[in-house]
């Protein structure tokens, strides 16, 4: 029996036409906070960190409904699209168990 999910999503954010990382961090931080405080999920900055074209962010969400998890990280996905000036160039989605990542159900070697 599974009791709750987590989800992670990781999105790409690309933009070329930046030259420095301060202005990278100027687009992209924004974004980081807007998404902490819209949808109940936490955000990180991945890596990129030192890129001034590129950045992967990760948003995390946990819950007993693996349906609410799809439905928020896909309006995270879509808020996160739909705004900034970058592009999101590559996107992915994992759902997982918290039995299966925390071992539960596992019989016992003892």
């Amino acid at each position: 029996m599974d009791t709750g999910y987590v989800g992670i999503l990781t999105l790409r954010l690309e933009m070329p036409w930046v030259s420095n990382l301060k202005e990278k961090r100027a687009l992209v931080r924004p974004v980081v906070e807007r998404l902490k405080g819209k949808f109940p999920v936490t955000v990180a900055r991945l890596d990129g960190l030192d890129a001034h074209d590129w950045e992967l962010i990760g948003v995390a969400t946990v819950s007993n409904d693996h349906e609410w998890i799809q439905q928020t990280l896909k309006m995270a996905s879509d808020y996160v699209a739909a705004g900034g000036e970058y592009r999101v160039a590559a996107e992915e989605q994992v759902i997982s168990s918290l039995s299966d990542l925390m071992g539960y159900g596992e019989e016992d070697d003892e």
